[in-house]
Order: structure tokens, then sequence, then C-alpha cells
């Protein structure tokens, strides 16, 4: 007689005891940290800077060459090669200021001039 009721009391007792069980709490996802790149100065924020502000924002130029009343100056990276055409901003006495940017891979091949600059700006 003894065997009958412990056959029915233990699979009462397993669903007592897992009844009373608690559940394990879900943790909850923390969001990943936003981060911002820094944003690549894009070729119309160089257009317009004088040397000297090109200097500062690059470091010295590998280059530097004087043709007439313009100015050319190269920066270097191992990831590309920027050309900076400096002229006159008011005929020929103004301040020398940069009209246009030329970018470029080392080897010569074309290249995306905010990667260039992105390159330029954060060397490794």
């Amino acid at each position: 007689m003894h065997r009958p009721t412990m056959r029915r009391s233990v699979p009462l007792l397993t669903l007592f005891l897992a009844a009373c069980a608690t559940r394990p709490e879900p943790v909850a996802e923390q969001p990943a940290p936003v981060t911002r790149p820094t944003p690549a100065r894009p070729n119309a924020n160089l257009v317009g800077l004088t040397a000297q502000e090109l200097v500062g924002h690059f470091g010295h130029p590998a280059l530097q060459i004087r043709e007439g009343t313009s100015l050319k100056l190269q920066f270097r990276s191992l990831r590309c090669v920027l050309d900076a055409y400096l002229y006159p901003s008011e005929g020929a006495t103004g301040t020398l200021r940069v009209t246009y940017i030329d970018t470029r891979l080392p080897s010569g091949a074309a290249t995306d001039q905010a990667a260039c600059i992105s390159a330029l700006e954060n060397p490794s």
C-alpha cells in the first residue's frame, strides 16, 4: 500500500517544487555606447584657408612649390597625398588662400578626398 501512495506523491511533489522555483530575471541588454566619429573636413572646409591655417591643421608640408603668385603645399601620409593650391584672394597682393584641393594614393591612383583628409588628420 505504501508504494502506490509514493508513486502518486512523487509527481505531485515535483510539480509543487517546480511551481515554487523562481525564474531567473532576464538581463536587460545595455545599449552600446554611442561613439561619434570625428567628421573629416570636407573639401569645402579646406577651401579658403591660408597656408598658416593648413600647416596648423596638418603639420609641415612635405613639399612647397611657389609659381608666380601662387603656392602649392603637399601633405603626405602612408595612405594618401593631398595637394592644396593657394592663390591670392584679392588680386596679386591679397592673402594666399586655398582655392583647390587634389588627393591621390601614393601610387598616383585617385582616392576619396574625405578619406585622405581623415588619414592626414589621424596619422597612424
